[in-house]
């Protein structure tokens, strides 16, 4: 299944995208969230959906796309986990995940304009598979149990300030990564019956241009492997966002030019979407 949030920010309307039509959820559920998958709510509504009781909404192709989950209570980020990725970022591949934390307020949707901080110099674009969680996941015993907890794939975009990650740190990555806006998300949830995250092309563009094209295959650290590890640290709740790391062809590699006002970056994962963001001056 596919789903979606649309409407104006804050008026998110939750959505069932299928076979080209668009259908109403709110019968159903108020939003996308948490509560909503914790309460069994994809069966709810694959149920309505195969019973036929899902009214059919007209004419909403001009309509906002929202993130397709409502602020998360987490959104846990994997750092350098493509080989080449890290290697154009001049480190050794990471021997254990490299965690850090954006803030819920960076999620907006796939289409919103993003603000480059003042003063920024050098933010960057990082197309991303995100993981949405479906249920508490705490101290899983191994990978082979992570499936269970997982609700959905997003497309996601790691917005990165990297003098503030790298530079201003402190170590702490987190600085460069929590502008407001720094993860636009979607267009769609989907669930995983609908796509083999284990092998689906990423790509980018700024300016029409190509950047990043890689493929799931090549992650360090799998799906089942960083929902198990991750959730030996902390506990995952239903609705946060786990994003999985990025392919080479960043900024940061230094063969292209950092993000200025004006500029368009475009990303795409395979089943799972397209987004188009501007950026914009603060």
């Amino acid at each position: 299944m596919k789903l979606a949030r649309l409407g104006p920010v804050g008026e998110e309307r939750p959505v069932l995208i299928d076979g080209g039509r668009t259908y109403d959820l709110s019968g159903l559920t108020a939003d996308l969230d948490g509560a909503f998958l914790a309460g069994g709510g994809l069966g709810a509504v694959r149920a309505a959906r195969d019973a036929g009781q899902l009214p059919e909404l007209e004419s909403v192709g001009a309509q906002r796309f929202g993130a397709p989950i409502a602020r998360p209570s987490a959104v846990v980020c994997v750092g350098m986990n493509y080989a080449a990725h890290a290697a154009e970022s001049g480190s050794e591949p990471p021997e254990t995940p490299i965690l850090f934390l954006k803030t819920p307020n960076t999620v907006v949707g796939p289409e919103d304009a993003v603000t480059i901080p003042p003063g920024s110099e050098r933010t960057d674009w990082e197309v991303e598979l995100g993981v949405v969680i479906g249920s508490r996941a705490a101290y899983l015993d191994s990978p082979a149990d992570s499936m269970a907890h997982v609700a959905g794939f997003v497309l996601g975009n790691d917005v990165s300030e990297r003098q503030y990650q790298l530079v201003d740190s402190g170590g702490q990555w987190s600085k460069g990564k929590c502008a407001p806006g720094f993860n636009p998300v979607g267009p769609w949830l989907v669930t995983p019956d609908e796509v083999d995250h284990t092998a689906l092309r990423l790509r980018s563009w700024v300016n029409g241009e190509p950047r990043q094209d890689s493929t799931t295959a090549d992650l360090i650290f799998g799906v089942e492997f960083l929902v198990w590890h991750i959730s030996r640290y902390l506990t995952l709740e239903p609705g946060d966002l786990i994003m999985t790391g990025t392919p080479q062809g960043v900024a940061l590699s230094g063969k292209f030019p950092y993000l200025r006002a004006g500029d368009v970056v475009e990303l795409e994962i395979e089943g799972l979407g397209r987004q188009r963001q501007e950026f914009v001056a603060y």
